[in-house]
């Protein structure tokens, strides 16, 4: 897993060391994230995500979980095993953790990880989204924008592939949420959730039983 607080980060290489081979190889963009956003809005974004991709070397394509909502979870776990790798970008997690769940892809990709078939990376939420529980990060994104998108109340449990938060942006003065991420932290301190942070630029990476940030 190539885990990193915003976008790249500073160390892509580590992303590509993890495929192989690393040319040519086929990544999901998996940009649910930002379903709460205007539509142009949230497109642009995805073509930037490609485009980065591709600048990688890689063979980038949109993945829409909302295409596989309430359908059979065949049917996207068929769609997931055409790719090497999952790029899973920012926004708010619990708007992107209802699109997993509603299409039947959290259980794929964990099955996927645990059994070393995919590479799974993103940025952001797509990192805190692996995490136990999402409680906390409401205190930077909006809980409640699942209701009002879908008219359901918002997940809280997170993928639990990683036995810890991560929480991203922190020391990060550019980033528009790294205050309201730092009272996450200090929260998380006060209550002993277990966590690990990432200032922009930093990335968590996991390659079997070994974990370093980079």
């Amino acid at each position: 897993m190539y885990l990193s607080s915003f976008r790249f980060g500073e160390h892509p290489d580590r992303l590509l060391a993890l495929l192989d081979p690393p040319a040519g190889a086929r990544i999901a963009v998996i940009a649910n994230a930002t379903d709460d956003r205007p539509a142009g809005v949230r497109a642009a974004g995805v073509d930037q995500e490609i485009a980065g991709l591709r600048a990688l070397g890689l063979r980038p394509s949109e993945l829409d979980l909302r295409t596989f909502f309430d359908r059979p979870h065949p049917e996207v776990a068929a769609v997931l095993a055409d790719f090497a790798a999952v790029w899973v970008r920012g926004g708010n997690v619990f708007v992107l953790r209802h699109a997993l769940a509603r299409s039947g892809a959290d259980r794929v990709l964990v099955d996927l990880l645990r059994r070393d078939a995919l590479v799974y990376a993103g940025y952001s939420a797509g990192a805190c989204v692996l995490a136990p529980s999402l409680r906390g990060l409401e205190r930077c994104d909006d809980a409640d924008a699942v209701t009002a998108l879908y008219g359901e109340p918002a997940p809280w449990d997170g993928l639990a592939v990683l036995d810890h938060a991560v929480v991203p942006h922190i020391d990060s003065p550019g980033h528009p949420e790294a205050e309201l991420l730092a009272a996450v932290v200090a929260d998380y301190r006060a209550h002993g959730v277990p966590h690990r942070t990432l200032r922009d630029g930093q990335a968590l990476l996991i390659d079997g039983a070994r974990a370093t940030v980079c």
